[in-house]
Formats: C-alpha cells, structure tokens, sequence
C-alpha cells in the first residue's frame, strides 16, 4: 500500500499537522503517514488529546492505525468508508474540545445525513480557540459556504480539570465558493463574558465585560456576562465584530493573579487589531477555513489579517491531498490567499 507521507516538523509543526492530515485522509481516502510528531516540541510526540482526536476520526471513517500512543512520533492511517455513526468521545483531560472539531469537521461536511459529535474535555483552555469563538466565528463561516454546524455548549470546562461538554451537530450540505476580500458595514458587537459561580461575588463576568466594552468605544448589542458551574475555576471573555458578510472574533482566557479589567483590554485590544487591518478574516479564522475552501473545487478568495505559520503549513499540507492551488500576496494592511482548482495529474 502506497503512503502519502508527512513530515510532523515541517512549518508549525505541532498538533495542527495531525489534525488537518487525518480529517482530510478520511475525505480523501488516502492512507497516510505522519512522521516526526510535534518534533520541534520541548516534548515530542503525541499528547493524550492528540490520540482521541486521532481516535474519533478513525471511528468517523472506519480506520486502521498503527503507532497511537502517547509519545509517540510516528502514526499510519489508513481510512475505510465515512460512517453515520453518531461519536461521543471523552479527551479525559482538559484538552480542547475545539481541536477534536477541527480533525472531525473536515470529513464530516462530505457525509449525506446529519451528525452528531458530543465531546467532553476544555471548553475554554490555553493555546486553542474556544468553543465560543468556534460557535460564533467559525460555525458562521462554515454557514456561509453552505454546511449548517451547530454547537451547543452543555457545560463549560477550565484547566486543569476540564469536564465541559459540547454537543456539535452538523447537517449536510454542499459546499459553495467563498468570496470575501472586502468588508461589509459592521452591523453589530458582541461581548460574551463567562466565569465560574465562584468568582460571581467578586464580579469577574462584569468587569470583564465592562472593560472590554470601554475599549471598543461603544455599547454591544448584545452582552451577555453568564456564570457557570464547572470542575475547575475559570473565566473566559470573547468579543466579535459582525458586518455584513464576515465576522472577526477574540478570546482570552482569565487567569489567577490577572485583573478581570485586564482580561477585557487584552480581547478588546485584541479584536481591534484584526479589525484595524481591514481584513475579512481574523488571524486564527485564516487557517482553519483553508481545508474547506480547497474542499469547494471553486475558486476562492478571502483577505486575511495575518499570514500565520499555521496558514502557511495549512497550505502546503492540503496541496499534498487535494487538486488545488492557493496564492498568497499582501495588500496594505492585510493579505489576500487565493485559491483555484488543478487538474490532477
């Protein structure tokens, strides 16, 4: 059997690599082998989150696999046929929730009936979009182009215990181009603000919220500062420009010694600087469309904020899968990534 091999080391050379190889192996149908695993990494090699992201894949398209375990820095994956079957999946720690999605999403928008995913693990966890950025930002996207992804957030969870547990159901569709290069009016603001019931007293949800929304220089239209139970104690604030035809998004995470004031300027600031460059993508929505653009079989284009080293990794690695070419160049403030359709060889 014929391998498409992946070198794990190449460009950002973390976790990214497996998610993206293994979602688009299983919509492809051809069998791979990552290897070098997170090699750059102060410790190489898969983490627990990694193999159940791996894992729920593989009982997505009926794979066989070889080398999952912990530490280790070589996998084979070879797909079988894209099942129905509805997944639950326990990470057992508290990580992402959001990173499972990622690996899932990619076969489960070529399924012809509705599926669904419940995920238990981090809702709201470092180095990893939260589920509400992947609910309001990414979900809208997803919508855009044509595939109806719902995710509905059944508890929240923080590190380092996590527990949260979302349920993502996604109904089929097909595909459409994407288009977005200029911005629409902005329509509206939303500052979401989220801490543990045992920060309630101290008004951490609020202060969060207040301090972002001074920095935006005007009133959200829609503001929700909410208190959750969870296994470990936490905070999270997300805020969001909505226009017309696009949507940019920020999240920080709260933590222990920080000033709830603090949190709300960092997403404030944050969301502003995506905004300030004109793009119609913020700079972690860049490369998480990119495997769904190439998906389309259409020419696509979308201006970026930033070119980051995961779009670029993005980029090299789907044109080892799929027939298709993308383009990047900068434009003023921003960049400009295109993509058209090649004949295969």
């Amino acid at each position: 059997m014929d391998f498409l091999d992946i070198d794990g080391s190449y460009g950002e050379g973390g976790g990214q690599i497996l998610r993206v190889a293994t979602g688009l192996s299983a919509v492809t149908g051809k069998p791979i082998r990552v290897f070098n695993i997170r090699a750059g990494r102060s410790k190489a090699g898969m983490k627990p989150q990694h193999l159940k992201g791996i894992e729920a894949v593989a009982r997505l398209c009926n794979a066989r696999v070889s080398g999952l375990a912990e530490g280790s820095t070589k996998i084979e994956f070879t797909p079988g046929e894209l099942s129905h079957e509805h997944l639950r999946i326990d990470i057992g720690t508290a990580g992402s929730i959001g990173l499972v999605f990622q690996s899932l999403m990619i076969p489960a928008v070529r399924t012809d009936i509705p599926l669904e995913f419940d995920v238990t693990g981090g809702t709201d966890v470092a180095w990893s979009p939260s589920i509400t950025y992947f609910r309001e930002v990414f979900c809208g996207f997803l919508k855009r182009m044509g595939i109806d992804a719902e995710a509905s957030i059944q508890r929240y969870g923080f590190y380092p215990k996590g527990g949260g547990r979302v349920l993502l159901r996604i109904h089929p569709g097909s595909l459409r181009h994407l288009e977005l290069t200029e911005r629409e009016r902005i329509t509206r603001y939303d500052v979401l603000s989220v801490a543990t019931e045992n920060l309630r007293q101290a008004g951490v949800a609020e202060r969060q919220s207040d301090a972002a929304i001074e920095i935006l220089g005007r009133k959200s239209e829609r503001e929700l500062c909410e208190y959750v139970q969870s296994s470990s104690p936490g905070s999270s604030l997300h805020a969001h420009a909505h226009f017309g035809n696009t949507t940019l998004g920020a999240s920080v995470l709260g933590e222990r010694g920080k000033p709830a004031e603090k949190v709300g300027e960092e997403c404030a600031n944050m969301l502003q600087e995506q905004l300030d460059t004109g793009a119609c993508l913020d700079r972690w929505m860049a490369d998480q469309i990119l495997p769904y653009i190439a998906l389309s079989g259409k020419p696509c284009s979308v201006s970026v904020a930033e070119l980051t080293n995961h779009a670029r990794t993005s980029i090299w690695l789907i044109e080892q899968f799929l027939p298709v070419k993308f383009e990047t160049s900068e434009s003023g403030d921003h960049f400009i990534i295109r993509s058209e359709p090649a004949s295969e060889d």
